[in-house]
């Protein structure tokens, strides 16, 4: 650690912060971003880690239920997610978002998470994937 490292930043008594003691970034720092994730990498891990989340009434993960509408990894790592439930009524409706969200937060290289929860097109048991239906018999 440099000396700079471990200066304080000095506050001024109306809690202004003083510009002469904040250190400086250096030209190394500028570069020393961590290296991003492909895209189709987090895709592939936020997709796995959102097969992990079951809706409580239904033994089916809530992406092979289809409720997942969309999901886009953008080049700077964030994701954005269109999700429905399974009725406006849902039971689940304030546990699963959030869920869906900290799952994909989890998943390494993720920058940020946008989750937006839609109604329309309403969710229909068509949206099921084959596994889904054949695991729940219909």
């Amino acid at each position: 650690m440099t000396e700079r490292d471990d200066e304080q930043i000095e506050t001024s008594t109306e809690g202004e912060t003083n510009p002469a003691a904040v250190p400086e970034a250096s030209s190394a720092d500028a570069g020393a971003q961590a290296p991003t994730r492909p895209a189709a990498d987090i895709e592939y891990d936020v997709i796995a880690a959102m097969k992990t989340v079951y809706d409580p009434e239904i033994p089916v993960d809530i992406y092979e239920l289809g409720l997942i509408y969309e999901l886009n990894v953008a080049d700077d790592s964030s994701v954005h997610i269109v999700m429905t439930l399974t009725t406006p009524m849902c039971p689940a409706a304030e546990i699963l978002p959030p869920e869906i969200e900290a799952k994909a937060r989890g998943v390494e290289g993720v920058r940020e998470v946008r989750l937006e929860l839609v109604w329309e097109p309403p969710w229909s048991m068509d949206m099921m994937s084959p596994a889904a239906r054949l695991q729940l018999n219909v």
